[in-house]
């Protein structure tokens, strides 16, 4: 198989499409900080830095979650548990988008560089986490807080409350939907004596756990719409968010968990890209 066969092969496991959940946050937390467009440059290399990031720590994800993988009927056919691609390769793949990240940060400013470090080793870590703790989802939102965190010190090169805020409203969003979708590995995780929430907690609470979660995301965005000067464009765009999460809920239930790839893919895109865009129209109209 052909370097560029594989790379395309990698590219398949780690779903490189979902990189559109935690994008958008990204540079929401850059439009903050300029207060406005950031210039081509600093989204180049903002955008080089997640995709960097997120590649490697999905990599590495499939990589140390093979032997689970190759025993969930869900995960089966992955590329790792048919040995479509070697781990080796998937190594080499990790290493090199790792060092993508970290040279982005570096081309943003010293403070960027400098938390590049921890940062990559918090989200790799993340990987492990589902083998002694259910607050793992916790610890997976936390790991995406880093992405308008991030930007806002790629472009500001400090650290301020109006991005943590837009961080902590990340975090609670991203381990409410990873709850849903743990829901459908409750069984397998029980068998496996793997963490979770829904393994912790069953189904039914898990539900009420990830709406929790979801009800202070909404609180975090609003309070980074009022820590921001935001106006109506902005807020009515969390009210878009607020639908989208309430119809994330609404299509599940304990028995019926059938629309989860309706709930998670296409609810939570749009979660993301209307935050950004009300972000984004509301700072270039100030």
């Amino acid at each position: 198989m052909g370097i560029l066969k594989r790379i395309g092969v990698i590219i398949e496991a780690i779903k490189f499409e979902h990189t559109i959940f935690a994008l958008p946050f990204a540079f929401s937390g850059a439009v903050l900080a300029a207060k406005g467009l950031p210039t081509l440059g600093q989204s180049f290399w903002i955008l080089l830095a997640m995709v960097g990031a997120r590649n490697s720590a999905m990599a590495f994800n499939r990589l140390v979650d093979e032997p689970f993988d190759a025993e969930n009927p869900r995960t089966q056919n992955r590329a790792l548990p048919k040995r479509a691609i070697s781990r080796n390769f998937f190594i080499g793949f990790i290493i090199v988008s790792s060092a993508v990240f970290i040279f982005s940060a570096w081309m943003l400013n010293p403070l960027t560089f400098a938390l590049s470090f921890p940062g990559l080793a918090w989200i790799l870590f993340y990987s492990y986490t589902k083998r002694f703790t259910a607050l793992s989802h916790l610890v997976l939102g936390f790991s995406l807080s880093f992405a308008p965190i991030g930007a806002h010190i790629a472009i500001k090169g400090v650290i301020e409350m109006l991005p943590i805020f837009l961080g902590l409203g990340t975090m609670f969003w991203v381990a409410g939907f990873d709850i849903l979708y743990a829901c459908l590995d409750y069984e397998f995780d029980q068998k496996a004596r793997l963490f979770s929430i829904p393994g912790f907690l069953g189904i039914k609470k898990a539900l009420r756990v990830a709406v929790l979660f979801h009800v202070l995301a909404l609180f975090f965005f609003i309070q980074t719409g009022i820590s921001g000067g935001m106006g109506e464009i902005y807020f009515g765009g969390v009210v878009l968010v607020f639908v989208f999460l309430f119809v994330e809920h609404a299509i599940l239930s304990p028995r019926d968990l059938s629309r989860i790839n309706l709930s998670f893919f296409t609810m939570n895109g749009m979660v993301s890209i209307v935050l950004f865009l009300a972000i984004l129209v509301d700072v270039l109209r100030r």
